[in-house]
């Protein structure tokens, strides 16, 4: 079974990042194993120059691995962009739960982060696989309206709705 894959999309300085950090130690209190994929479109450099790993790969290699006891850390050259979908194959990461910031275009479910102070439209509909909206402003769309600052309550909803379906209801149906 594939890993199920959940994209929090916004626009620029909307809240995604503060929100994945509230909901990820949630979901992992609950026992699940999280990934987050971080989609950049800008392109960006992890390395830090003068490192061995950014010497090895300033020498012509197409992928270095850092592996340490704790941690192991990939940097590799692409040509194009990668989906969720490629990724996960890829990666194939021993996790529960794979959220991303970003890839609002994608087929997974999606929890848009709209605050009324950014005065736009939402950049999904139900047709885009919405899960919810996480705001800060009550609006009148078909999919659940959670909060911003409730990552309890969006736990609840990724629960039931992706990662144990059909197992009952959760604090998220008293919404």
């Amino acid at each position: 079974m594939n890993t199920p894959i959940v994209s929090v999309v916004g626009t620029s300085d909307s809240g995604k990042t503060t929100l994945l950090e509230r909901l990820i130690p949630e979901l992992r209190a609950r026992g699940y194993r999280v990934a987050v994929v971080k989609h950049d479109v800008h392109g960006f450099e992890m390395d830090k120059e003068g490192k061995d790993s950014w010497r090895l790969k300033r020498a012509g290699a197409n992928a270095v691995i850092v592996s340490s006891p704790t941690r192991i850390a990939l940097i590799q050259d692409v040509e194009r962009d990668h989906s969720l979908e490629e990724l996960r194959e890829r990666l194939r990461l021993d996790v529960d739960l794979i959220l991303s910031e970003g890839y609002k275009r994608g087929v997974h479910p999606k929890i848009e982060v709209y605050r009324q102070a950014h005065r736009r439209e939402l950049l999904c509909t139900e047709q885009d696989n919405l899960l919810a909206v996480a705001t800060d402003v009550p609006l009148p769309i078909g999919v659940p309206c959670v909060h911003i600052d409730d990552h309890k309550a969006l736990a609840d909803l990724i629960e039931e709705r992706i990662l144990r379906p059909g197992l009952g209801s959760t604090a998220a149906d008293a919404q």
